[in-house]
């Protein structure tokens, strides 16, 4: 027993300060050091209030401790058996390490989608998912801010991972890293994407910080947590959402960005018998 209280202490630890590094650094950079300075690039002219963001930082700190004990049951307990974790280096070719992140990350933004549209039905929005929808205008705090129950479905995803494919321990530390300091940039409030990335083939892929925080301000569509696709071939993503990406690019670079694809024609309501939010 107390092994196991140590070791979960431990990964809590870990987990919170991980949390409180890369969420708190974009924040003090983006909403104090360069908040005047970086003014056109804010997504949403109005500002949080400090009582958001003390909320944003409990739940966060409650669903850490939930991670922590889905982390345990993985590592620490026979479970660990039914897993595909390896521990060798020399099980699999270098190349696979790389590999086996970048397909954690398409499982998990797979997974991702369907819960969350899940989340969004009207019998378990009110119950669960709302209290993450209460930050209207998110922070980097809100990247972990869920409720109880919501923060077991998506620590889940782990579970999912480790089950279906093989994967060495290093790249679970790789992927929770990785996929935190994008859903943080994707809750940052402040558009980064560079001039480029428009006209570029990774614009009709991957998400962008307008992309998600117009979830966070609609209630509806762009259900995605790090790519575009699952949106767009199932007609849920946003029909504000390009046109508010151009706006928001406009406004920081002083002209439209330039386009080298065609105008994008997405359908423009979301399936009410799966979202009804």
């Amino acid at each position: 027993m107390e092994k196991m209280l140590q070791a979960l202490v431990t990964i809590f630890s870990i987990t919170a300060i991980r949390y409180f590094i890369l969420a708190g650094v974009p924040f003090f950079l983006f909403y104090k050091l360069i908040a005047k300075w970086y003014a056109k690039g804010k997504i949403q002219n109005r500002n949080a209030s400090v009582k958001d963001f003390m909320r944003e930082i409990l739940h966060s700190m409650q669903t850490s401790a939930v991670f922590a004990v889905i982390a345990y049951v993985i590592l620490y307990t026979p479970l660990k058996n039914y897993t595909q974790l390896y521990d060798s280096f020399t099980d699999f070719p270098p190349w696979y390490l790389p590999v086996s992140l970048v397909l954690s990350l398409v499982i998990h933004d797979t997974y991702f989608y369907w819960m969350h549209r899940l989340l969004h039905h009207k019998k378990l929005f009110n119950y669960a998912h709302v209290l993450h929808h209460k930050s209207t205008n998110p922070s980097p705090w809100a990247s972990y801010s869920f409720h109880f129950f919501e923060a077991w479905a998506e620590g889940a995803v782990l579970l999912v991972i480790v089950m279906i494919m093989p994967i060495h321990p290093i790249v679970v530390v790789w992927f929770t890293i990785v996929g935190f300091v994008i859903n943080v940039y994707g809750h940052l409030g402040y558009e980064v994407a560079p001039k480029w990335l428009r006209g570029s083939f990774l614009f009709q892929v991957i998400n962008t910080s307008v992309h998600h925080n117009i979830h966070h301000s609609k209630f509806r569509g762009n259900y995605g947590l790090y790519f575009r696709v699952w949106d767009r071939l199932m007609g849920t993503e946003h029909p504000d959402y390009v046109k508010e990406y151009d706006r928001l690019q406009e406004s920081r670079f002083g002209k439209k960005p330039a386009k080298t694809t065609k105008p994008e024609t997405l359908e423009t309501e979301v399936s009410a018998s799966l979202s009804n939010a």
